[in-house]
């Protein structure tokens, strides 16, 4: 069976384990801090500083983590430079960036956008304090999201929980709804941009170029300068920006189910979850999941448990 194994840190080892939040399992082998599985991979983190991907998809879900070593002390192999590999000199490009936050979280909605950075506005993206959202606190990103909205184009869709779970009991993976999603903020973005034509696209990666261009077949593709890159907030401030109005969209829409729901509803998809998931039905009946949750996350089941 085709595997990898990388080396980690334990800071490396909490962020590959929020990647695979919602695909945690309860049955760990010996040894190990927390195993995921998903389709055509299980990854098993262990309490040596290992992690081991195993599948047909090993060396694809290991190449999400391309900053850390394998664990024979070597690097992992360079990416294959691609069409669709950034250029070097897109962090100075007028450029689209696209993002989505969400995704991993139990409760609330996804959240997609699209930002059009010029070149010229480079500068002022930096004095608006726009960099990685990831490391910034949502009280920063709410301000800064305040003051991007008022100063460049973007276009924001928001993917309810009723609408989420509807398409995904129709067969439809959260990748190729994700897939939609970017291309229509995408999409949109240009059209506000009334003929004027951005260096580059730039998508922060969640799948391979192939793939999500087979998600939107049959709809209005844009391929032309159009680039992939996971860690894709800190090439371009675009993504950047992109990334901290989603955001933003995030924590407003998490407010009202917060309201809706009588008390906090917290993010990520824990075992915190799981209990304010058995809350959420003790209050207000379990057919309130549909809104509120990702109904096919672990996370339903882990919660109907606790209630027993």
């Amino acid at each position: 069976m085709p595997q990898s194994v990388l080396k980690a840190t334990s800071e490396d080892m909490k962020k590959i384990k929020s990647v695979y939040a919602h695909h945690l399992t309860d049955n760990l082998p010996r040894g190990a801090l927390f195993q995921a599985k998903v389709p055509g991979c299980t990854i098993t983190a262990y309490q040596s500083g290992k992690v081991l991907f195993q599948g047909q998809k090993a060396e694809a879900e290991a190449g999400h983590f391309s900053h850390l070593k394998k664990a024979d002390g070597k690097s992992k192999k360079t990416p294959v430079v691609t069409k669709y590999t950034p250029p070097a000199n897109i962090a100075s490009m007028s450029v689209i960036g696209s993002d989505e936050v969400g995704t991993g979280d139990y409760f609330g909605p996804i959240t997609v956008c699209a930002a059009y950075v010029d070149s010229s506005q480079l500068a002022l993206m930096k004095e608006l304090g726009v960099k990685d959202s990831k490391g910034l606190k949502d009280s920063h990103i709410i301000n800064i999201a305040k003051d991007l909205i008022k100063t460049i184009p973007f276009s924001l869709l928001v993917l309810h929980n009723e609408k989420y779970n509807t398409m995904q009991e129709k067969g439809m993976s959260q990748g190729k709804m994700k897939a939609l999603l970017h291309n229509q903020v995408i999409t949109s973005v240009l059209d506000k941009l009334d003929g004027r034509k951005p260096e580059a696209i730039l998508i922060d990666q969640f799948a391979e170029p192939s793939i999500y261009f087979k998600h939107l077949t049959g709809r209005k593709i844009i391929k032309d300068r159009t680039y992939f890159s996971t860690k894709a907030e800190g090439i371009h401030l675009s993504v950047a920006a992109a990334s901290i109005i989603a955001r933003y969209a995030f924590l407003i829409e998490m407010d009202k189910l917060s309201k809706a729901a009588g008390f906090d509803i917290p993010k990520g998809a824990g075992p915190h979850v799981d209990k304010a998931a058995a809350k959420l039905i003790k209050l207000h009946g379990e057919d309130a999941l549909r809104q509120f949750t990702k109904l096919h996350f672990a996370n339903t089941q882990k919660a109907k448990k606790l209630l027993h």
